[in-house]
C-alpha cells in the first residue's frame, strides 16, 4: 500500500458526518477473461477501451450527511503536489457549491469539512 493510499483510507475512516468513496480517473481496458493454454495464465480478449472519470477528478468523493453537500478530496502525501487538472477540478467543484480541497491527512480533511460552505 502506498503512502497516499494509506492517507486515503485514514481520511475515509475518520471523517465524521461524511460518506466518502475511493474513485479512479482515467481510461482502462475491459473484456472477457479466459485461460490461455499457450501462456498458462488468464488473458483478456475482446478488449475495449473504457473512459472513466475525467482527468483531475478527486481521489475521494461523497456527501456531507448533515446538509447533503457534495464532497471532493484530492489526497496527497506531505510532499505531494496536485496537477493542474486536479486544481482546476477542485476549483470548479467549489464554484458549483461543493466542499472541495486538497488534503494531506485526516486532520486536514476534517478541517475542510468543518469550514467548507
Amino acid at each position: 500500500m502506498t503512502e497516499e493510499h494509506r492517507i486515503q483510507n485514514e481520511i475515509r475512516l475518520n471523517t465524521p458526518d461524511c460518506v466518502l468513496f475511493r474513485t479512479n480517473a482515467g481510461d482502462f481496458w475491459q473484456g472477457k477473461v479466459i485461460y490461455s493454454k499457450i501462456y498458462k495464465q488468464n488473458i483478456l480478449i475482446n478488449i475495449r477501451k473504457i473512459e472513466g472519470l475525467p482527468e483531475g477528478y478527486s481521489d475521494l468523493s461523497g456527501v456531507r450527511i448533515s446538509d447533503g453537500k457534495a464532497v471532493f478530496i484530492e489526497v496527497k502525501t506531505p510532499t505531494g503536489r496536485p496537477t493542474k487538472q486536479q486544481r482546476n477540478f477542485i476549483n470548479k467543484m467549489r464554484e458549483y457549491g461543493a466542499v472541495a480541497g486538497i488534503c494531506h491527512s485526516a486532520d486536514e480533511a476534517i478541517e475542510l469539512l468543518k469550514k467548507g460552505s
